[in-house]
């Protein structure tokens, strides 16, 4: 736990929250700020500023959580759809820097948009064989 890490003083029940959902590894609870009602957070307990800090083994159980937090959120809301996503790092939009997954419910004419909506910055698309080898070189 970072001492003054918001969502680590969630999880350590050091301050309110609404739990939705809670295992070893993962803890979930509604965002104050929602998008759509139902819309949850679904965080590691142990701290990772960032997603591409995260290991194996804690990304593997974040994301089954947030798949089982989704499910029960369409049920619950009779969502027809969700959108789940991260914010990476100051520039995505991370307001947080603890890890965590939106899960936003969505249902037909809520006004909504999907994820493309976040960015759209139209990038040359006549080079995708030279985008995919940098990606490749870089793993």
């Amino acid at each position: 736990m970072m001492e003054d890490c918001l969502f680590c003083k969630i999880i350590a029940g050091k301050i309110p929250s609404e739990k939705v959902y809670e295992d070893d590894a993962v803890f979930a609870f509604l965002d104050v700020f929602p998008a759509s009602e139902g819309h949850t957070l679904v965080a590691p307990k142990k701290h990772f500023n960032r997603f591409t800090d995260m290991d194996a083994e804690s990304v593997a159980s974040l994301f089954e959580a947030a798949r089982k937090i989704t499910a029960a959120i369409q049920k619950a809301f009779s969502a027809e759809g969700s959108n789940i996503g991260i914010n990476d790092g100051k520039v995505a939009g991370q307001e947080i820097p603890h890890v965590h997954v939106h899960v936003i419910p969505r249902r037909k004419g809520d006004g909504g948009r999907g994820i493309k909506s976040i960015v759209w910055t139209e990038p040359d698309t006549t080079n995708l064989k030279e985008i995919a080898k940098k990606i490749r070189e870089a793993l």
